[in-house]
């Protein structure tokens, strides 16, 4: 039986200096670091039977994507469901004690983790992760799929495609920057699920992402 995978790769390190949450608003560009951290993914993927590349809309991820197009001489197909998940403190700073969460006004957006409140709903998410991936899959099939994409988007459907909980501690994801998730597939059958960062470890706190 043929096996396919699909990588869901994070975007690298985005130019961020004023620390906000940048979420889906325009403009944001992947830093110096981040740049690298794209080269070095294509650099590890290279050697691997990639025919598909899809990517998010936003431009840090269109740029993750560009040296995998350039090595494997793809095309890079945009996948509108790859796109960051909606947040109410885009443009914001939202630290631990800083900016938009000490002010009260902000609070009612924090009442319910569980959906969550303050932005699109887990299930909404895993939803259109689902879609992108199986249009991934169909696409390679055989081969080896990339989808880029962020942080919580690829955090939500892996926990939604092993059956567990979508809710849970953002400090806990295990999803760093320019980071691989890759889903095995015998036909449209889930067979496997593996993680590798083959340009390092980062904070799974920075999110925004």
């Amino acid at each position: 039986m043929s096996l396919t995978t699909v990588h869901l790769l994070r975007h690298g390190e985005v130019h961020n200096p004023e620390k906000v949450l940048y979420g889906r608003l325009p403009g944001y560009r992947l830093s110096e670091r981040g740049e690298w951290q794209a080269k070095t993914v294509a650099t590890a993927l290279a050697d691997q039977d990639v025919t598909v590349l899809l990517a998010s809309p936003l431009q840090r991820a269109q740029q993750t994507a560009g040296p995998i197009a350039e090595s494997h001489r793809l095309e890079i197909l945009t996948e509108p469901n790859l796109i960051e998940a909606a947040n109410v403190f885009e443009g914001k700073r939202i630290a631990v004690g800083d900016g938009a969460l000490r002010h009260p006004a902000a609070w009612p957006k924090l009442i319910n983790p569980f959906r969550p409140s303050w932005g699109e709903p887990y299930t909404e998410i895993a939803t259109r992760m689902r879609a992108a991936i199986t249009r991934a899959r169909e696409l390679a099939a055989g081969h080896t799929a990339v989808c880029v994409s962020h942080q919580l988007p690829i955090w939500t459907v892996r926990r939604s495609l092993e059956g567990k909980k979508m809710w849970h501690d953002p400090r806990q994801r295990q999803c760093g920057l320019a980071s691989l998730t890759t889903l095995l597939f015998e036909q449209d059958r889930l067979v496997g699920v593996r993680y590798q960062e083959p340009a390092g470890s980062s904070d799974p706190t920075v999110t925004g992402a």
